[in-house]
C-alpha cells in the first residue's frame, strides 16, 4: 500500500522547525515528554551505495553533512561510500554501528541483502532511515525519498508526449532500466511501463543495467542497434542520465543522425549539457538538497532519542514487511525549456558550469545566458 501526498515547502519549514536543535553536551528531554535525550554529541552514519552516478558525492554527502552540523555542531558523522559492493557496505555498516553510531542513514547498494544491516542495527539499538532507495524485507524505522513510481510516469509519458508530437506514436524504442539490486529501479521500471503498455509504441528491446553502469548501457544500445536496426529506432527510454549517456554514445558511433529522443534521471552535469546540446531529450530532477536535508534533520532528531512529530511523516510505503513511515518528495520532469525555472532557479547547477566551454553557443540559443 502507498501513499503519496504532496510534500511542500510549508512541509519541509515545520519538519526543520520542529527538530530538536542540538545545545551542550547536556541530558534533555525530548519533544513530548519522557525519558531524557541522548547527549547533544551524537554519532550518525551515512552510508551510501556508489559514486559511478555523481549526484552522491556532489549533492547527497554535503548537504547531508552540511545540515548536520548546522543543528548539531557536536554531533559525528561517520561517513562511508560502498562503490556498488554490498559486501563492503556491510562491513561499513558494522564499523559505524561498532563506533556507537545511533542512526544509520543507509542507501542500500542491494536493498535484499541491506535488510541484514538493519538486523544488526537492532541488535545494537541503532535506528536505520532507509534513503533514497527502499530497503526490503527490514523492519526500517523510516524512509525518505521520491515517489520513485512517479519518476518513471515522468519519463514515460514525456517519451510518448514526445514521440506523438512528432508523429512517431507507433514506433520502436529501446528500453534501458536501471539495476537489477536497486529497489528504486523496479519503481522506476513500474512507473514508466504503465505510460509505454498502454501508448501504442513498440518495445523492440529491453535490458536491467547492472550497477548503474554507463558502459554497460553502451553495449546494450550497441545490441540493440544490431538487433533492430539503426534507421528503426524512434526514442529510448533510459533510466538515468549515467544510461542515457552510455546510450547516446552507442547511437552516435553507430551514426545514428539526428538521435531520437532520450529519456533520463537525476539532473546530472552531464546530462543536463546533453540537454542544451539537443542530444537528451529530458531528464528528471529530484530536489537532493531537500531530500538530505531531510534526512539529516530526522537522523539529528533520532540520535537524540527524540520522535519525529507527526507532520513530518507525509506518507507509507510498504517494503515487504512492514508499512514503513515515509518522507516523500516531488520530483519534477525537466526539458531545454525549463532548465532555466528548475535546475539554474533551484541552484543546483549554475549557467557558468552549464554553459562552460563548448556548450556555450547552445546556451545561448536556449537563452541560459
Amino acid at each position: 500500500m502507498r501513499y503519496f501526498p504532496p510534500f511542500g515547502a510549508s512541509a519541509l519549514a515545520a519538519l526543520m522547525l520542529l527538530t530538536p536543535g542540538c545545545k551542550d553536551n547536556k541530558e534533555t528531554a525530548p519533544a513530548g515528554g519522557g525519558a531524557p535525550a541522548k547527549p547533544a554529541g551524537a554519532k550518525i552514519a551515512l552510508l551510501l551505495p556508489e559514486s559511478k552516478t555523481s549526484r552522491y558525492e556532489s549533492h547527497d554527502r554535503p548537504h547531508f553533512e552540511r545540515k548536520v552540523k548546522e543543528l548539531c555542531a557536536e554531533c559525528e558523522v561517520i561517513y562511508s561510500n560502498a562503490d556498488q559492493d554490498a559486501a563492503k557496505q556491510q562491513n561499513q555498516a558494522e564499523a559505524a554501528i561498532t563506533n556507537g553510531a545511533q542512526v544509520l542513514v543507509l542507501d542500500p547498494v542491494d536493498a535484499a541483502s541491506a535488510a541484514a544491516i538493519v538486523g544488526r542495527a537492532r541488535q545494537s539499538k541503532a535506528m536505520v532511515i532507509s534513503y533514497d532507495r527502499l530497503i526490503a524485507q527490514a523492519d526500517v524505522d523510516y524512509y525518505i525519498s521520491f515517489d520513485n513510481e512517479k519518476v518513471g510516469k515522468l519519463q514515460g509519458q514525456a517519451l510518448a508526449d514526445k514521440l506523438k508530437a512528432d508523429g512517431k506514436a507507433d514506433g520502436t524504442i529501446v528500453v534501458i532500466n536501471g539495476s537489477p539490486t536497486d529497489s528504486n529501479a523496479a519503481m522506476f521500471k513500474a512507473g514508466a511501463h504503465s505510460v509505454l503498455d498502454g501508448s501504442g509504441v513498440k518495445i523492440g528491446a529491453e535490458y536491467d543495467t547492472p550497477d548503474w553502469s554507463p558502459d554497460k548501457a553502451q553495449q546494450q544500445m550497441e545490441q540493440a542497434i544490431t538487433q533492430l536496426g539503426k534507421d528503426k529506432i524512434v526514442g529510448v527510454y533510459c533510466a538515468n542520465d549515467g544510461t542515457a549517456g552510455g546510450a547516446i554514445a552507442a547511437m552516435k558511433a553507430a551514426g545514428i543522425n539526428p538521435l531520437p529522443p532520450v529519456t533520463g534521471q537525476d539532473a546530472e552535469l552531464a546530462g543536463i549539457q546533453r540537454i542544451v546540446a539537443g542530444e537528451q531529450f529530458m531528464t528528471v530532477y529530484k530536489a537532493i538538497k531537500a531530500e538530505a536535508e531531510a534526512a539529516a534533520e530526522l537522523a539529528v532528531a533520532l540520535a537524540r532519542g527524540g520522535q519525529p512529530p507527526a507532520g513530518k511523516i507525509n506518507g507509507k510505503v510498504n517494503n515487504g514487511q512492514k508499512d514503513v513511515p515515509s518522507v516523500l518528495l516531488t520530483p519534477v520532469a525537466v526539458t531545454k525549456d525549463n532548465i532555466k525555472s528548475t535546475i539554474v532557479a533551484d541552484g543546483f547547477w549554475t549557467t557558468a558550469q552549464i554553459c562552460e566551454g563548448s556548450f556555450q553557443a547552445a546556451c545561448a540559443q536556449a537563452q541560459l545566458q
